[in-house]
């Protein structure tokens, strides 16, 4: 008597994606966005490069799955108005109430701190994908943030005085993240806070944080 053929299981289109991202997301931190193929991703997650495309377009498609719609998507100040937690008022959030949030959830996510940094560095290239994005991210962190109505100290001045805050900021959490994904480790949320006190001197911010 013949075996009785495995029935072949059909996943969603949902978790044909996340399977896709979480095999995206550990070769190209291995290898860098250069160093693989679409037979690469296929492979690792076990279907057909014409499956892989039916998901994701070309290669590039990728990118776009993993950072906008995936890294930038999460952890945004949306995430933190709606978390409940101390300063996340949507009507006067605190910007550095905002920032911890964002160190925490990036502390939980490695695999995609770690492919974003790989992906910052290999956009040096000007024929990179990512080249682009990545030229242009400081202005356009700033556009965001800029759509929120932060409680700021009266010293401030307003938000419009805090272009140089901000960029500071993201230029300090790269480099937190490069030093986290080294060894011997630090702890990433710890060494935040010790530069937010740089950044968000007392007195003036001690009730605004």
């Amino acid at each position: 008597m013949a075996e009785a053929r495995k029935k072949k299981i059909r996943k969603s289109p949902e978790e044909r994606r996340a399977e896709i991202e979480r095999a995206a997301v550990k070769l190209i931190s291995e290898r860098g966005y250069n160093g693989i193929s679409l037979k690469d991703v296929a492979d690792e997650v076990g279907i057909s490069q014409p499956g892989l495309l039916h998901y994701i377009g070309n290669k590039e498609g990728l990118l776009s799955l993993l950072i906008t719609d995936v890294y930038d998507t999460s952890g945004s100040p949306e995430d933190f108005l709606e978390s409940g937690l101390p300063g996340s008022d949507p009507e006067a959030p605190h910007f550095p109430a905002y920032l911890r949030y964002l160190a925490r959830h990036n502390a939980a996510r490695r695999a995609m701190v770690q492919l974003y940094m790989v992906l910052e560095t290999e956009s040096f290239n000007e024929s990179h994908p990512m080249h682009e994005y990545f030229r242009d991210r400081p202005a356009s962190v700033w556009d965001h943030y800029s759509q929120y109505p932060w409680k700021l100290p009266p010293e401030v001045g307003g938000w419009e005085n805090m272009r140089q805050t901000v960029r500071m900021a993201t230029e300090i959490m790269d480099g937190i993240q490069l030093r986290w994904l080294r060894e011997p480790p630090i702890d990433y949320y710890d060494e935040w806070l010790a530069f937010e006190r740089l950044l968000f001197p007392s007195p003036v911010w001690d009730s605004y944080r």
